[in-house]
Parts: structure tokens; sequence; C-alpha cells
């Protein structure tokens, strides 16, 4: 189907045609899913990377910094977005009504085109609990909410940029048993960044929790990957992790150390291939962990360390 995608959009996507012609690769020749190119995540700041006709509905841009453009990802169709998004989740949680949905996203939600809002905010409605919604800075009420939700032993998701998770953590530690913990990075200037590993050490001790979640999404995409324990992340079915060699950004392998490449067939009407500045590794089960970024890449929005 990766194959497939590549000669539609091809075809119907002048910037990805532009660039896999200044390739020089033969169309003809695109086989499997390492010979497809990938477009650099950067064009999404310079140019409208769209398939077929130029019209969309909405678009998403990425929350960036004061320094650097903002990329932007137009959407013809928002109910794939929202497709992709709700079976994703329940391939991984089980069913959105099983569950009370609370966002701790305060710097996002101040943000007019975010994709992770678009998300959450479609979650929190379809759960249909009472409880469920974003808290911004009634972070009492969110420990008086989390402690009824755990006396009910009612399954709770609180997702959480880092920052807000890590301050929330300090001023009410509490153990938690019903509620998983999820981080989306994101520090946005607010404390010093640090590895993903020693956030997770620091919300496991001051929440009594095992593990704790992440997930692994961005602007560019309309699929999202989630990591369960130890930041290993898996992908739903129509979503895959590749590795690029950082000396040859032609040589892709389906494992091993690298620049991170994704195939992400929800993005049919943009660019379902795309080359990020995430450095990480896939493994033999396609399973992958993310370690950073690319030196000289600009430090995005939700990056929890650069390298």
């Amino acid at each position: 189907m990766a194959v497939e995608v590549f000669h539609y959009q091809y075809e119907q996507n002048p910037v990805y045609k532009s660039w896999c012609d200044c390739l020089g690769l033969d169309k003809n020749g695109i086989l499997s899913i390492q010979d497809i190119p990938f477009l650099p995540i950067s064009f999404f700041k310079t140019h409208q990377i769209l398939s077929g006709n130029n019209e969309y509905e909405l678009f998403f841009e990425s929350s960036g910094t004061t320094q650097t453009n903002k990329s932007r990802h137009y959407i013809k169709d928002a109910a794939i977005y929202t497709e992709s998004f709700t079976r994703a989740f329940e391939l991984f949680y089980s069913d959105i009504k099983d569950w009370c949905i609370i966002g701790l996203l305060p710097s996002y939600l101040q943000q007019q085109h975010s994709s992770l809002i678009n998300m959450v905010n479609e979650l929190i409605k379809r759960s249909g609990n009472a409880e469920s919604g974003f808290y911004l800075d009634e972070v009492e009420k969110l420990y008086q909410v989390l402690l009824r939700l755990e006396q009910h032993q009612q399954k709770t998701l609180l997702i959480g940029v880092t920052y807000a998770l890590l301050d929330f953590a300090e001023q009410y530690p509490t153990q938690l048993s019903s509620t998983i913990i999820m981080e989306t990075g994101g520090m946005k200037g607010r404390r010093k960044e640090i590895t993903r590993n020693e956030v997770h050490n620091i919300l496991k001790q001051q929440f009594d929790v095992p593990q704790i979640h992440s997930e692994y999404g961005m602007s560019e995409l309309l699929s999202q990957a989630y990591a369960k324990a130890d930041g290993i992340f898996n992908c739903p079915p129509w979503m895959k992790v590749l590795v690029r060699d950082e000396d040859d950004p032609l040589l892709v392998k389906t494992k091993g150390k690298g620049a991170l490449n994704i195939i992400d067939l929800a993005n049919v009407n943009s660019c379902a291939f795309i080359a990020t500045d995430d450095v990480g590794e896939v493994f033999e089960d396609g399973s992958f962990s993310v370690a950073g970024r690319l030196d000289g890449s600009d430090i995005r929005g939700c990056s929890l360390m650069v390298i």
C-alpha cells in the first residue's frame, strides 16, 4: 500500500514530485519501502504540501519557538485524522468510553492550530465522562478530581506536556493506581531540558506508578505511536518507522540506529513519507526509541532533549 501511495503522491503532489525528480530517482524503480524517497520535514515550513488540488479544511501548526518558522500541515479531510487517532487509541488502550481523559496541556491550549489539542479534545468528548476535560491552572481542582477517580477505580488517562506534569508532580505527589500518566514531551523553556528517562524516573517516584507512558506525534503526521514502558514506541498498522544513515540520507533500513523516517499512510492527502529530524533506534519488531535531535535542527516544541 505504501508503494501505491508513493505513485499517487508522485503524480499528485507537485512539491514531492519536484523533490523526487531532484534526487534523480526513477519512479518505476520504487518497488519496496526502502526505495521510497522521504521528504525532509523542513519543507512543511516553506511549502504547501498537498496531494491533489489545493483545497483544505484546516491546518495544523507546530508549536515551534519564537525564533523559528512554524510548520504547517494542511488537512484536506479532518475526518481522516479523527479516524486515525481514535483507532490507534483503542488499539493500544481499549474503548475510549472506558476512560476518563484529562489534558494537562497549558501551552498547547494557547495555540489555535494544535493537532494535539484537536486529538485530546475529541478523546475527551468521546469518553463521555463528566470529569474529562482540560485543566489549565486549576492544579488543586485536578488533584481533587484524581483522588475521586482513584476512589472509584475509574480508568483515567492524564496526558500532559512534560513541564506541566513535573510541576504538578512536585506540588501534589500522590499514589495513582487507576491512572496512566502519559507525557507528550516539551519543556517550552520552562525547565531545564532533561532526558526522557530522567523525566520518567521523577514521575514514577512522585506518583508511585510502575511506568510512564509516552505519545509520539507531530503536526506533520496524522498518526501517533505510543510507548507503554521504557520509552519503546509501537505504531498502529498504517504507520511505520525506518532509519536512515546520517551521512547518506538515501540509505534507508528497516532497523538500526540513525535518523528516523516515518511512513504515515493517513497522510494520503499531503505526504506520507517524512524524513524527521529525530534520532533513534528501530528494533527488529518495528518498535523504536527516540534519543534526541539531529545537530543543527530546530528545537521543536515537543523535544525532550537535543543532541
